[in-house]
This record gives structure tokens, sequence and C-alpha cells, in this order.
């Protein structure tokens, strides 16, 4: 017994865990549930019920049943005769008369009504066969209007109630020693009463149906309630509410609808932020390119100014202004340069072709290179590679432009006198290279931010530093076009830039 409680008990959490997750399985135990509840409450009526729903009747079934299997026992007995025997055929009759059966009368007669034989009740010598073909018609059509169907215990019985008691006429021919003769039956059938239901099945199923549709509702009522909830918050997600999140309730389909919908609401949510930063973004960089262009174009026309008003003490003070308008007009070629490549790295509109590069050897040009302005800005660069032909495939004019802008950041914004060192690492799948200098100590806030296009730690935007402000922003899409990592870290008065790239194109 404990191992059947224990079956039934893992059966049930069985069925349970499955129905919760599938609303279909749902559907079909709860139609299951109201249809056997409607079957057990119509069932219940009619036992309870069943006596205040029959009505007696007069059943003559059974008496014209039993008339018409004599009619049908004698005919059988008296076709085997090969004589017209008529004390024998009396005999006959008379033997399949009961005492019970003394108003039926049986008839043999010839084909025009003379009869030949006779049971002890009947008495008529002579017989209008017309009449009596007519009369066992008429009452055969009496008959089947007459035949009601009733069920008892569920098992469907025909049954003959009839208005008045009628006499039963039955006519069946036959053929003795190659005579035709006539076989009649008359009599009254056998009556019993019957009780017959009247409309009591009738309220049994209006039962069944009125308990299948309140327990089908009472059983869906929450699910419905649910399905309100979600098409709530639809409604809510479409007023641009995308804040707004669908409480999940069970594990079935319509929580994962719910589910997929606040993902979507998230989703709509990061979009439209995404939209609103690039918006911010857009403003910004028009600002910022806005008042870089404006301040050396401002500059060039002041001098130019000056020049054409001929607003110099001397020749030599007119090429100063010369001088000074030529350099400003340098940087805003550096900048507006900076601007298109930028523009194209963020559109990914540039194409980078890989070639196999050694990298110390790149980062050993680019330091002799650089060499002169250091010296400019008393500034030391310190080289520390670890290793001799470190390769990375790359394309080498991008990935210069990268180390290329460290540095010069590191020159640019380093405390002088200072040293930058370089140095470059091969850690077997990747390599790391890092750029360090001195410099003022930078907030966490602002070491984030450093990537940011026009974006500088100098809150005055002194020109002092020079540069576009775009360097680092070139640097970083750059290294994302090699599938590779740029980041920056602080340590006090020291600023480390890290640029990480893979050697081989499918690592």
């Amino acid at each position: 017994m404990k191992k059947l409680f224990n079956f039934i008990f893992r059966f049930y959490g069985f069925i349970k865990d499955n129905v919760s997750k599938s609303i279909r399985l749902e559907l079909v135990v709860t139609f299951a549930i109201c249809l056997i509840s409607a079957f057990i409450a119509g069932s219940w009526y009619n036992g309870h019920y069943k006596e205040q729903h029959m009505i007696a009747q007069i059943d003559y079934s059974n008496g014209i049943q039993e008339l018409s299997s004599k009619l049908s026992e004698i005919k059988s007995e008296l076709e085997n005769l090969n004589t017209l025997n008529k004390n024998y055929i009396n005999q006959k009759i008379d033997e399949s008369l009961s005492k019970k059966d003394g108003t039926v009368k049986i008839y043999l007669a010839d084909m025009d009504g003379n009869v030949i034989c006779k049971s002890k009740s009947a008495y008529q010598k002579k017989l209008d066969i017309y009449s009596l073909v007519n009369k066992a018609e008429d009452f055969r059509k009496e008959y089947d209007k007459s035949i009601v169907i009733d069920t008892d215990n569920g098992i469907l019985k025909k049954r003959v109630v009839l208005d008045k008691v009628q006499e039963y006429v039955e006519i069946d021919g036959l053929n003795i020693s190659n005579r035709k003769l006539y076989l009649i039956i008359m009599g009254v059938p056998e009556q019993k009463t019957t009780y017959i239901r009247s409309n009591g099945s009738i309220f049994s199923v209006i039962e069944a149906i009125v308990v299948f549709i309140g327990l089908f509702y009472f059983m869906t009522i929450k699910k419905m309630g649910y399905i309100e909830i979600v098409s709530r918050g639809l409604v809510e997600i479409s007023k641009n509410n995308l804040d707004y999140r669908i409480k999940i309730y069970g594990k079935d389909e319509l929580a994962k609808l719910a589910n997929n919908i606040n993902f979507m609401a998230s989703e709509l949510k990061k979009r439209v932020e995404g939209e609103r930063a690039a918006e911010k973004t857009k403003n910004d960089l028009i600002t910022n390119v806005s008042h870089d262009l404006r301040t050396p174009l401002t500059s060039i026309k002041g001098y130019l100014g000056l020049i054409k008003d001929k607003k110099y003490k001397d020749e030599v003070q007119m090429g100063e202004f010369l001088d000074i308008a030529y350099a400003k007009s340098e940087k805003l070629e550096i900048l507006i340069n900076d601007l298109f490549e930028y523009t194209k790295l963020s559109n990914k509109v540039i194409e980078i072709h890989r070639k196999k590069i050694y990298i110390d050897e790149l980062l050993e040009q680019l330091s002799e290179e650089l060499h002169v302005i250091c010296e400019e800005n008393n500034v030391k660069l310190h080289k520390n590679f670890h290793g001799s032909r470190i390769y990375a495939y790359v394309d080498p004019d991008k990935i210069v432009r990268v180390f290329e802008n460290l540095i010069m950041n590191a020159i640019r914004y380093s405390l002088k006198p200072g040293g930058i060192n370089l140095e470059l690492k091969d850690n077997g799948k990747c390599i790391l290279i890092s750029v360090e200098n001195r410099c003022d100590h930078i907030d966490e806030s602002d070491l984030k931010k450093l990537f940011n296009r026009f974006f500088r730690v100098d809150k005055s935007r002194s020109e002092a530093t020079g540069g576009s402000g775009l360097g680092l922003a070139i640097a970083k899409s750059i290294v994302e076009l090699h599938d590779g990592k740029i980041w920056a870290e602080s340590i006090e008065d020291r600023v480390i830039f890290y640029v990480e790239l893979k050697k081989d194109i499918q690592s």
C-alpha cells in the first residue's frame, strides 16, 4: 500500500509539473475535469429524481409479441403436413393455447373465407378475409404510431402504448397439400403496466451543461485574469512606458510570453537610450567641432586682418604674424584630417589590410622618428622590449597611427622634464604594448572618458598642450577594428595606456 501511495504521489507530481508548463495541457485537463463533473452531476440527477419523472403506461408489446409467436409456431407445424387432417390441426391449435389465452381465437380458412379448422374459443364459420386484412393493416399502423423508446438503466427499450384496448389481428398464408389457406389469429394482447421516463433526461442534460460551464468558468478565471494583466502591460508599454514590467506567474506559454514582452521592453529602452545618447553625442560633436574650428580660424582671421590693415611695425613683425597664421592653419588642417579619419573609422567604412609585421621593429622605427620631438619637449623615451621579432598580423599604416598617437599624447601631457616608458611583451597568442608617463593625477571618472572624442583632462581647454582631442578616440577605433583591446590605468602620478593585439588572425 505504501508503494502504491508513493507511486500515486510521484505520478501526481509528474503530471502537475508537466501541466503547469503547457497551457494546452492545462486546457485539456480542465476540459476533462469539467466533462467528468458534468457527467457525474447528470447521473446523480437521474438517480436521485428518477421516480419523480416516471409516468405509468399500459404496454402491449409483450402480448403482441406472444400472439405473433404463436401464429409462427402453428404455421411452422402445419406446413409440414402432407394431408389436410382437420382433427390433427384442431388439436395442434388447441395445444398452442394456454388457459390464459381464453380470448384468443385461431382460424384456418380457405381463400373464400370458409373456416376449415378453429380453436375452441372461436365461433365463426365464415370470415371476411378482405376486412380482416384491412383490420390487420390498420392495427399495424396504429402499432407503429404507438411505439415509444424508453431507457431503463441506460438500456434502450421499445414500448407499445395504446390509447384504448384493441383486438389484435394477424393473417399469414400457408400451403397444405397444394391447397392455399389462411392462418388467422385474433385476440386482445396481454397488457402490462410500465413506467416511462418523461422529461427527466432533459433536466439532467441541462444540469450537466450548467455544471460544465460553471466549473469551466471557475477553473479558467485565473488564467483569463492573467491574460488581462499581459494585455494591460502591452498597452502600458505601447504608451512608451518602457520601465513597466509584467509580473511573471507560472511556467506556461503565457508566462514565457510575458517574459518576452518584458525583454522586448528592456531592449526597446536600451535602443531608445542609445539613440538619445547618439543624438547627444552628435550635438556634442557639433559643439566641439565648432569650438575647435572657430578658435584657430579666429586667430588666422585676426592676424591676416592686422596684415591687411597694415597694423604692424615693420616687416619682421608682419613675418611673425604670417608665421602664427600659418601655424594656426596647420593645426586646423590636423584637426580636420583627424575628424575626417575618425568619422570614417566610426562608420566602419575603412577596410584594414593585415600583414605580418614585427612590432618591435615598428616601435623602434617610430621611436627614432619621434626622438627630435622628445628632445624638444625635454622628455626621454625608454624602450623595454621583452624579446625580438615579436610579430602580429595588423594593418601597418593604421597600427602605427595608434602608437604614434599614444606616444605623442604622452609627450604632450608628461611632466617636464620627464620620461616615457615604452614596453612590449609577447603573451603567446597576444602581444601587449604599454606607454607610461608621469602626469598630473587623473581622477577615476576622467580616466574612463580619455578615449571619448574631444575630451581633455585640462578643463580650460588650453592650447598649451596642443592636439585635436581626437587622437585617443582614433587609436581606440583602430584597435577595435583589429579585434584588440585598449585601456588606461592611473597609479598616483603615473598613467599607463595598454594595447592588446592578437598575433594571428584566427586567434
